[in-house]
C-alpha cells in the first residue's frame, strides 16, 4: 500500500475515532485524547524543525548552481505574476459565488444578537494580533533581515527566503572552484535535511491519525447549529475551487495529467488537512511532489518555499466569505464600493498571511475595516474556524503545487 493511501486511511480513521470519543461521553475514552495529542504535536514539531535548514540550503543550491542568476530572476517574476493571478481568480470566485450562498444562510435575530455579543468578547486577542501587523512600508522594510540568524530563529520565512536567494545569486558569481566547495557543503545540508524529512514523512500515518483524533474529538458535533451553514458553505467553496479551478489549471495550463497531479498532491493535501499549516507541508512538497511530477531539483527548490510562504488561494476565499458573513450577521448591506474594497484588500493582504493554523482569520481584520464592517466580527470567525481552516489549508497547498507546475512548465518531465 502506498504512503498516500496509508495517510488517507489514517486521516479517516482518526476523524472517526475522534467523533466516537466526542459522542460517547465515556471518561475512559476521553482520556485517550490527552494521551494521543502529544504524538501529533511531536510529529508536526519534527517537520517544522527541518523547514529552516531545508529552505535555506535548497534555495542557495537552487540559485547558486546557476551560471545565469537572471534565469532565477525570470522564474521568480513569472511566479509572482502567477501568484497574483491565482489569488485574484480565487477572490473573484468568492465575490461572485459568495453573496447568493450567504443569502441562503438563515440567522435568527435573537441568535444574531447572541453571536455579536460572543464575537465582541472573543475578538480581543485577534484584534491585538491585527494591531501588531506591520504597515505596507514596514512590511517592505522587514523583507531585508538585519540579522538572518534572528529571522531563522523567529520563523520569518519571507525575509529568510530573500536572503537565501540573494546569497545564492551572489554565490553564482564566485569563481567556480571556490563556489563548488561551498555548494558541496550546502548540498550536504540539503541531502541530510531530505533524509531526515523522509524519515519523518514515513511516520505520517501515525502523525496524521493523532492530529485527526484530537481535532475531531474536540470539535465533536459543534458544527451543528446556527453557524453550520457558514461552515458548510465555506468548506464547500474550498472544495469546489480546488476541484473545478485548481485541478483543471494544473492539467490545461500546467500540462500534467490529472492522475499524475492528483497522486503527487495527495500526501501534501492530507498533511495540510490534518496540520492546518501550509509551512508544515513544505517537506512533503520538496520531496514526494518533486519526484512524482519529475520537476528539476533546482526549480522545485526555488519555487516551493516561495509558494508556501506567499500563495494563499484558500485564504483569499476565506477572507471574502468571512467578510460577507460578518456583513450578514451585523445587517450591513454591502454596496459596490464596499465589495470592491473587500476584493482589493483581500488580494493585497493575502500575501501577508502567515502559514500557521488560523492565519487567515487575523488577516481578515484589514479586510473588514476596508469595507466599513465591525472588526470585532473576527472574534466569532476565530471561534468557528477549525473546520474551514482544514479545507482552507488544503486549498492553499493544492494551489501551491498548481502554481509551481504552471511556472515550471517546460521543465517538468512528463509521462
Amino acid at each position: 500500500m502506498s504512503l498516500a493511501m496509508k495517510v488517507l486511511l489514517a486521516l479517516v480513521a482518526g476523524l472517526a475515532l475522534g467523533l466516537i470519543v466526542a459522542s460517547a461521553g465515556s471518561p475512559a475514552l476521553a482520556h485517550l485524547v490527552p494521551v494521543i495529542e502529544p504524538v501529533g504535536t511531536l510529529w508536526v514539531s519534527a517537520i517544522r524543525m527541518t523547514i529552516v535548514p531545508l529552505v535555506v540550503s535548497s534555495l542557495i543550491v537552487g540559485v547558486g548552481v546557476s551560471d545565469d542568476p537572471r534565469s532565477i530572476g525570470r522564474l521568480g517574476a513569472r511566479a509572482l505574476i502567477v501568484f497574483v493571478i491565482m489569488v485574484a481568480v480565487a477572490t473573484a470566485a468568492a465575490l461572485i459565488a459568495g453573496p447568493p450562498l450567504m443569502a441562503a444562510v438563515h440567522i435568527d435575530p435573537a441568535a444574531a444578537t447572541a453571536m455579536r455579543e460572543s464575537a465582541a468578547r472573543s475578538a480581543g486577542a485577534a484584534m491585538e494580533g491585527a494591531k501588531s501587523l506591520p504597515g505596507a512600508a514596514q512590511w517592505i522594510v522587514d523583507l531585508v533581515p538585519a540579522n538572518p540568524m534572528k529571522a531563522a530563529a523567529d520563523g520569518a520565512m519571507l525575509p529568510l527566503i530573500l536572503f537565501s536567494v540573494v546569497f545564492g545569486a551572489a554565490l553564482s558569481q564566485v569563481a567556480a572552484d571556490r563556489r563548488s566547495v561551498f555548494l558541496r557543503v550546502v548540498a550536504g545540508v540539503q541531502d541530510a535535511s531530505l533524509l531526515l524529512v523522509r524519515a519523518i514523512i514515513s511516520l505520517a500515518p501515525i502523525g496524521v491519525f493523532a492530529l485527526a483524533v484530537v481535532v475531531s474529538a474536540k470539535l465533536g458535533v459543534a458544527a451543528a447549529g446556527a453557524l453550520a451553514g457558514y461552515i458548510v458553505i465555506v468548506s464547500a467553496m474550498m472544495m469546489a475551487f480546488t476541484l473545478l479551478v485548481l485541478y483543471p489549471a494544473a492539467v490545461i495550463i500546467g500540462g500534467v495529467t490529472l492522475r499524475k497531479f492528483a497522486r503527487a498532491a495527495l500526501p501534501a493535501q492530507a498533511l495540510a488537512f490534518s496540520s492546518r499549516s501550509s509551512l508544515a507541508t513544505l517537506p512533503a512538497l520538496l520531496d514526494p511532489v518533486r519526484e512524482r511530477l519529475g520537476m528539476p531539483v533546482a526549480t522545485s527548490s526555488f519555487l516551493f518555499p516561495l509558494t508556501v510562504t506567499l500563495l494563499r488561494c484558500g485564504g483569499a476565499i476565506a477572507q471574502v466569505m468571512g467578510a460577507l458573513f460578518v456583513a450578514k450577521l451585523y445587517g450591513v448591506a454591502l454596496g459596490p464600493s464596499q465589495v470592491a474594497a473587500i476584493g482589493v484588500t483581500t488580494v493585497v493582504t493575502t500575501f501577508s498571511i502567515p502559514g500557521i493554523p488560523g492565519g487567515s482569520i487575523i488577516m481578515i481584520v484589514p479586510v473588514l475595516l476596508a469595507a466599513g464592517l465591525p472588526a470585532e466580527g473576527v472574534g466569532l470567525l476565530l471561534g468557528i474556524d477549525t473546520i474551514p481552516d482544514m479545507f482552507r489549508t488544503t486549498t492553499n497547498v493544492t494551489g501551491d503545487i498548481v502554481a509551481a507546475v504552471i511556472v515550471a512548465r517546460g521543465r517538468v518531465v512528463r509521462s
